[in-house]
């Protein structure tokens, strides 16, 4: 018996939630005994990336290189991970949590019978049953999910788990799948990706601006703070609505929701809407001219200052120290 985890891919990368998934998983089995991590990707990845898992904790990685795979078409993704499963003889799913994980675990606990729980944020309780801890009402509260299939499924939230890093590479084999054509009726015609040195979803740390940067001429500063501290940039809702910035930048309940380790607001106010994507974030610091910016009741640590005086400053600091 093994654990299973779905591997998520993008132009041949291996995610960095996809890793934790794989920490999550080995610690896991470490837990309850249900052996080795296995892994399994699709679509088309070079045999480095893919041994690149074991670092996290996988011992075996298998491989569908079927290139219609690439795209991510969901129903020919979850027949694959399903034939996965009953190839190795699992009985546990371990995947992130993202916009395509969510879609595939939910066809895959159909295709295999099994018990979903969504949002994980940390290893089940299993003195008595299988309890599954997982953040509900973005991030404001948290809920107790008993899982009582023999088959289960666990979509883990982004930062949940450490990655690990110090693991093996994993063997690497080819998995060979039987996806009808009926999967692929569905098409991608075009995929608009985010740009940038580090992407929004996946970062670790995000540096974000609102209206109080006064223009789109200013962003430099937010930039180049990011560039400091190796963070995606972000914004608020109103500042990506006047085009300021590109909308996969928005940050909040109605754009990206993220859950960095750190999180940087700049001339933020902190309406509600975009606190809902962020307050899973480790460590919220906030800076603001208005001592009575709703933000601040937020915030870890919080600088009452103009920007454009603050973060230039903050940022020769970061510089000198890092």
């Amino acid at each position: 018996m093994s654990v299973l985890v779905y591997i998520e891919q993008a132009e041949g990368k291996i995610k960095k939630t996809s890793l934790e998934a794989v920490s999550f998983a080995s610690a896991l089995a470490a837990k309850t005994g249900e052996g080795d991590v296995i892994a399994v990707a699709l679509g088309s990845v070079d045999q480095a990336e893919l041994a690149s898992v074991g670092k996290a904790g996988a011992t075996k990685l298998l491989h569908a290189s079927d290139s219609r795979l690439d795209a991510g078409v969901i129903q020919a993704h979850a027949t694959a991970v399903a034939q996965a499963f009953e190839k190795t003889g699992s009985k546990t799913v371990v995947l992130a949590k993202s916009s395509l994980g969510d879609a595939v675990a939910a066809r895959l606990a159909i295709k295999v019978n099994a018990g979903l729980v969504s949002n994980v944020v940390e290893l089940p309780n299993t003195d008595s049953g299988y309890i599954v801890k997982r953040s509900i009402y973005t991030g404001k509260a948290f809920a107790e999910t008993s899982l009582t299939t023999e088959n289960k499924i666990l979509a883990i939230k982004k930062n949940a788990i450490d990655l690990k890093t110090d693991g093996a590479d994993a063997a690497v084999e080819s998995l060979e799948v039987n996806i009808p054509d009926s999967d692929f009726g569905s098409k991608i015609t075009a995929t608009e990706r985010a740009t940038g040195e580090v992407l929004l979803p996946e970062a670790d740390i995000v540096v974000s601006g609102g209206r109080g940067m006064k223009g789109p001429e200013n962003w430099g500063m937010i930039e180049d703070l990011a560039k400091t501290l190796g963070a995606a940039t972000g914004c608020s809702k109103p500042v990506s609505d006047i085009g300021w910035r590109p909308h996969h930048e928005h940050v909040g309940q109605t754009g990206v929701k993220v859950a960095p380790s750190l999180y940087v607001a700049i001339g933020i106010s902190g309406a509600i809407q975009h606190l809902a994507g962020v307050n899973s974030s480790k460590c919220i610091v906030v800076i603001n001219k208005d001592p009575e910016a709703p933000f601040f009741k937020a915030a870890d640590y919080g600088i009452v200052g103009d920007a454009f005086e603050v973060v230039p400053k903050l940022n020769e600091a970061l510089k000198a120290e890092l």
